[in-house]
């Protein structure tokens, strides 16, 4: 089973940006625990803090894979293009938070994604991307 996990802008940044909302792990590390969590699964890692690379590699990867977990950061609540790159691709998504967008403020109470998704995870930090992996298992 092929997962892509695609973090959009910022999450770059996870570990050093505001710790108090999104812990102080850097992606990279956590991503090397998932794979330790997960050794069936093929998981692979892509973030990009452009638009047009994240509407990309949904195309690259939407009619081969087995699962997409997407945390498109602040574009989920502002691209139109992402939420339609994932409801013109055949692989499923899960939209991913870390933390709860709802008790944040109105603006990330929207999402573009959403209505094109599998299903949302938000507001369980970094273990948000363990459940939706176990989600397509």
């Amino acid at each position: 089973m092929k997962i892509l996990i695609l973090n959009g802008p910022n999450l770059n940044l996870l570990g050093k940006r505001e710790p108090e909302v999104y812990g102080s792990t850097t992606f990279q590390d956590y991503f090397t625990e998932l794979k330790e969590k997960f050794p069936t699964v093929d998981l692979e890692y892509y973030q990009s803090n452009i638009e047009g690379e994240i509407i990309s590699k949904i195309h690259e990867v939407g009619f081969s894979y087995q699962g997409i977990v997407l945390n498109a950061g602040a574009y989920t609540h502002t691209s139109i293009g992402i939420g339609d790159a994932v409801k013109g691709v055949e692989t499923p998504t899960v939209e991913v938070h870390i933390s709860n967008t709802h008790k944040r403020e109105d603006f990330r109470h929207v999402s573009y994604i959403s209505p094109a998704a599998k299903g949302v995870i938000l507001g369980f930090g970094l273990q948000s991307y363990d459940l939706a992996i176990k989600s397509f298992l």
